[in-house]
């Protein structure tokens, strides 16, 4: 039903992204999945980079936003074999490649907490954090970070 929801959006999860790094995507303990910071890879590349409120728009960061997610997502179901597993989105965190003096990381990540809230409804109501960052990997605009609850019966 989830990945209905997705499509219902106009949206399409992408394939999980491989770790370049010494790291696993997702970790699943007790019931809680813990999903690696995203970036905004589409055909696993970055398309948008630099920082946001000198060389990216708001709305370009908020669009990385989103992608973020989809590809957290896609990582997740990539863990635990089905979105309908999961019970409530917990935490996310989001860090955005913060121009000096750019104070609008709430605006940027609010993006990312609206689609969760479009695709799992109540259960993606979650806690957030939205931090600014002199420097995110590959220069991208934004990264995000999920904490999961998933069934596990």
């Amino acid at each position: 039903m989830i990945e209905e929801r997705i499509r219902e959006l106009g949206l399409d999860l992408p394939e999980a992204a491989k770790p370049s790094f010494i790291y696993v995507p997702v970790v699943v303990h007790n019931g809680v999945a813990y999903i690696s910071g995203q970036l905004p890879k589409v055909n696993g590349e970055v398309k948008i980079t630099g920082k946001v409120g000198a060389d990216v728009s708001i709305e370009d960061a908020r669009e990385s936003a989103r992608i973020c997610i989809l590809q957290a997502l896609s990582c997740l179901k990539q863990e635990i074999g089905s979105l309908d597993l999961v019970e409530r989105i917990i935490k996310v965190t989001g860090f955005v490649n913060s121009a000096n003096g750019f104070n609008q990381q709430p605006k940027v990540i609010d993006a990312a907490s609206e689609l969760i809230e479009q695709i799992f409804g109540e259960n993606g109501r979650h806690a957030r954090s939205a931090v600014g960052a002199s420097e995110l990997p590959r220069s991208t605009p934004v990264e995000i970070e999920m904490i999961v609850a998933v069934k596990t019966d």
